[in-house]
């Protein structure tokens, strides 16, 4: 049997096409959407309540009885030091009010956050069929209570180094992530420089080094990219930045329209949002941010303190003070349903009957 073959088997998808979580922007509406028209659509959690995490998978499942993912960050959660973190919120104060924008501040003693631990009953009792993650390796417990209930695990890589531990500790595919790709990054290895490596040359040599089915991520948008990464040995694809300006999409109108007026020098790597690195398009806050020269705390307590700031601004369809996560070939992304996205993308790969 073939990767591609036994990824489908093991997805129980019609197509080898995975729709990316992307935490702001998909939606219950999104997911379903995908797996209705064959593919395997993904539903983003982390960081979410238990409460919140049950709510958005009963809302997927209410809208689908094909497969789909639910996706876990999968990083420890930090030490707050209050006064280190405070003192961060001071110097976001002076930016955004230096352009006028509306601030509710985070009351950083009273901060709580959720641990993916905290979500892997939820994913057990409600039948999910698959869980992916990124940002680390789950824990061997719960790797073991998944895998028990017959979950099948996606882990994501950027290096061959995070791909062969993925493996190592038994994960059934792993998610080739190039350096192209829009939203964070999910390295997980802090002893050596951020792995930049291009999907071009990523894909190949993970696919080399381990045994599991590869899913290509970066750069994938038409069917050109497709079967670019097939061609290269991936088992099949992951796309996120063609669902941005799609029906389904939470994106506000006014990031809808900046990525279809982006050019393929627009994006940049950034912490500025959220403390790890990212891919978006660079704007306001970004580059006030940058200025700052912070002493990035660990994640997620600096995206716990742009999150007003966001809100804010996305209340307002200003996309200056918003992430505006998207990847390098996101200016091809269409004003379609998700559904119309994902019937293009399989007839132009040649998959369509």
């Amino acid at each position: 049997m073939n990767r591609t073959n036994q990824l489908i088997n093991l997805l129980k998808v019609k197509y080898p096409l995975v729709q990316a979580p992307m935490l702001g922007v998909t939606t219950p509406e999104m997911v379903a959407a995908v797996s209705n028209e064959g593919g395997l659509g993904s539903l983003p959690v982390g960081l979410q309540s238990p409460e919140k995490t049950l709510d958005l998978i009963r809302k997927t499942k209410a809208l689908t009885d094909k497969p789909f993912a639910v996706n876990l960050f999968a990083h420890d959660m930090p030490a707050i030091d209050v006064a280190a973190i405070s003192a961060i919120q001071d110097k976001l104060v002076v930016i955004t009010n230096r352009y006028g924008l509306e601030h509710p501040l985070v009351d950083i003693e009273k901060l709580q956050h959720y641990s993916y631990r905290e979500q892997v009953e939820i994913l057990i009792s409600e039948h999910v069929p698959v869980v992916s993650f990124t940002f680390g390796v789950i824990d061997a417990e719960s790797i073991q209570r998944l895998h028990d209930a017959g979950i099948v695990l996606i882990g994501t890589a950027t290096s061959v180094r995070e791909a062969k531990q993925l493996e190592s500790m038994g994960i059934d595919l792993i998610t080739a992530q190039g350096i192209e790709a829009g939203g964070h990054r999910g390295t997980f290895f802090f002893d050596e420089p951020l792995p930049q490596i291009g999907a071009m040359s990523l894909i190949p040599q993970v696919v080399d080094e381990v045994s599991v089915p590869v899913l290509a991520a970066g750069g994938i948008m038409d069917g050109r990219t497709i079967k670019a990464a097939m061609i290269l040995g991936a088992a099949g694809v992951q796309v996120g930045s063609a669902f941005l300006r799609s029906n389904e999409s939470l994106s506000i109108d006014n990031y809808k329209q900046v990525v279809h007026e982006s050019v393929d020098t627009d994006t940049v790597l950034t912490r500025a949002f959220s403390g790890r690195w990212a891919r978006g398009i660079r704007n306001t806050f970004h580059n006030e941010v940058e200025k700052l020269n912070l002493d990035f705390p660990a994640y997620p307590l600096l995206n716990d303190l742009t999150v007003p700031i966001r809100t804010a601004s996305q209340k307002l369809n200003n996309k200056e003070f918003t992430t505006l996560w998207a990847g390098q070939s996101a200016h091809l992304a269409k004003l379609k349903t998700s559904a119309e996205i994902v019937r293009e993308l399989i007839a132009e790969a040649g998959w369509s009957e």
